[in-house]
């Protein structure tokens, strides 16, 4: 009787020594994010030396998908923030052609909150957490290509290539 008494409490011992590594865990950021105005999504990632938070803009809609906004897709709009206090992170938020101090704090597992402040302007943004699944999806539409003019300049230079291709049945 005394060894299962010493193995349940080993157990229940090594069960809550355990709790800060998954509670740890379940407070990733890492994933895809959405604002909550549905006009801006991010990929967000662990990045540097792996407690270091980054965010990759990837699709933009409504009033959202202006000039500068549209160069800012698909780089990063937070690089390597750094690790403040627990689900909270200190960096640079580039957006809007403008970058800004901001801080990024993760209120729950499928909430976070982006603020930035440049010149005594400030602003936040709030952002869900969405699946893989659905912001693929989103992407793809966003990434539909807008009526635009271009100057032949300003096109990028390719080299003509010949390509065979052999169909087989």
């Amino acid at each position: 009787m005394l060894k299962w008494k010493r193995l349940a409490a080993a157990s229940l011992i090594l069960s809550f020594s355990a709790l800060p590594v998954l509670a740890a865990g379940a407070a990733s950021p890492a994933g895809f994010w959405q604002s909550t105005d549905g006009q801006a999504r991010v990929r967000v990632t662990m990045c540097g030396d792996g407690t270091q938070l980054c965010a990759r803009l990837t699709g933009l809609s409504g009033g959202a998908r202006t000039p500068e906004n549209l160069k800012t897709l698909n780089t990063f709009v937070v690089a390597g923030a750094q690790r403040g206090d627990a689900n909270v992170w200190l960096g640079t938020v580039h957006f809007g052609g403008r970058s800004a101090d901001g801080h990024i704090a993760m209120r729950s597992a499928n909430d976070i909150v982006v603020s930035g402040c440049q010149l005594g302007m400030c602003k936040t943004m709030e952002f869900r957490r969405i699946s893989a699944v659905a912001s693929r999806q989103a992407d793809k539409a966003a990434a539909t290509p807008v009526a635009t003019t271009a100057v032949a300049s300003d096109l990028p230079q390719m080299t003509p290539r010949t390509v065979a291709l052999t169909l087989s049945e």
